[in-house]
């Protein structure tokens, strides 16, 4: 093949495969692990092999940090997806690597990608071979591994957590691809204008092989544009629209979003609390999920401190199905705001778990006699309802000395009201009819 065919052949290839880096000098971003000195840069440096998982957002380099480790240890090595292979696969990865280790003595990795894929039969698959030392098993995973790798893989390999690229580290990157003569763009006489590769640099949203095909595109868009050509701000705009910042809706970055909000509006903290809101929505967070995530908000953190909260939330979630979005998305940002501003309350929360707790213990223990209803003679003779108080005909309708647990059951004071918002003047009220009970 002569280098005119090699070349257009290699111009065929993806910018973002193209710029992949061959080197840990030219590896973009995740100092925290791969910066002089660090464990995994002095073990990669070193050849040093050991199983372990990559953990990070799409486009961070968790594939490309395989293939470097195993290149700097001069080890062959298998690359799956765990999309597409089974058991088969890794059984035929098992025989290569036997194969490899007896014509050549050298080491194999198997990097598996998507490994929270695999299920808990499929991984447990090649853990005798890493314990044999047949492989070494790098895998990556966009999921959190603590609920999708089985724990005996975990406890054989390391894991590593790879961070989102910031834009600095993007825009640098993309500098570089633009003008590389080899691997990049700079084909053409084009020039390209800052504030294009700063605008691409912040859509991808740390994704370095998003912010890759971005420019790829734009740059067809110059060629394909008229004089004078360059990519400007305009074109970077218009590969940049429509982009959706990381969330996963059924990952961390879904559970960890909604979390922020809840905690935020738990904290009293209404900016907080809408820009949660607005990542969400912006992700492609549904609406109505917000909804319903606010209607617990306002019986679990609000409470009785503010009744009216439950009311407003059923309210916001009734006005989003009616008006659809974008106004309805109006209707539950007010309702996040209000719960975020009102005072809270986990009394009545914590008041049930601490019923149930004492549920569970005490088990089935009997209604005291005058508490019971007596709807028939039989039941009246047998003393139901004898001695009960009728609290409507009592002083201010309390039935002071009356107790109304189990007589099993020691005194409880499941429900103590906080001095915040409505709570507070239904606990001074509880206060006075207590002391009136004990005779204070």
């Amino acid at each position: 093949m002569s280098a005119r065919e090699s070349s257009a052949r290699e111009r065929l290839r993806p910018l973002a495969d193209r710029m992949r880096p061959r080197t840990l000098a030219e590896f973009v971003g995740q100092r925290h692990l791969l910066a002089p000195g660090k464990p995994l840069r002095e073990a990669v440096e070193r050849g040093q092999l050991h199983s372990m998982v990559l953990w990070g957002p799409p486009g961070t380099g968790k594939t490309t940090l395989a293939r470097l480790i195993a290149q700097r240890a001069q080890a062959e090595l298998i690359a799956l997806s765990a999309v597409a292979a089974g058991v088969k696969d890794i059984r035929a990865a098992v025989d290569h690597a036997r194969d490899v280790r007896r014509s050549s003595d050298r080491p194999t990795v198997l990097f598996l990608d998507e490994v929270h894929r695999f299920n808990k039969a499929q991984q447990d698959t090649f853990l005798p071979f890493l314990e044999d030392g047949t492989l070494t098993f790098i895998g990556a995973t966009t999921e959190n591994p603590s609920f999708e790798v089985v724990s005996a893989l975990l406890s054989r390999a390391r894991v590593y957590v790879l961070k989102a690229l910031d834009a600095a580290d993007l825009l640098g990157l993309l500098r570089l691809a633009w003008a590389d003569p080899a691997r990049g763009l700079a084909q053409e006489p084009a020039a390209a204008e800052p504030e294009a590769l700063e605008l691409i640099a912040h859509a991808a949203d740390g994704d370095a092989r998003r912010a890759l095909n971005m420019l790829e595109l734009a740059a067809g868009l110059v060629l394909a544009g008229s004089e004078p050509r360059g990519l400007t701000l305009a074109i970077a705009r218009e590969v940049a629209t429509g982009g959706r910042r990381r969330f996963d809706k059924g990952g961390d970055q879904f559970y960890d979003q909604i979390s922020a909000l809840h905690k935020a509006v738990r904290g009293t903290d209404p900016d907080g609390a809408l820009y949660w809101m607005a990542r969400m929505l912006d992700g492609g967070c549904d609406p109505l999920y917000i909804a319903r995530r606010a209607v617990r908000m306002a019986v679990e953190d609000v409470g009785l401190a503010d009744p009216r909260a439950l009311a407003l939330a059923l309210d916001a979630w009734d006005a989003y199905d009616r008006l659809g979005s974008p106004e309805g998305e109006l209707a539950i940002a007010e309702l996040i705001v209000y719960l975020a501003c009102a005072p809270k309350s986990n009394a009545v929360y914590v008041a049930l778990g601490e019923a149930l707790a004492d549920v569970e213990h005490h088990g089935t223990l009997d209604v005291p006699l005058r508490l019971r209803n007596a709807p028939t003679r039989l039941m009246q003779d047998l003393g139901y309802g004898r001695g009960y108080r009728y609290a409507h005909d009592e002083p201010d309708a309390f039935a002071a000395g009356e107790r109304y647990l189990p007589d099993e059951l020691p005194d409880r004071r499941y429900y103590r009201p906080v001095p915040r918002g409505l709570e507070a003047r239904i606990g001074e009220a509880l206060a006075r009819l207590r002391a009136k009970g004990s005779g204070e």
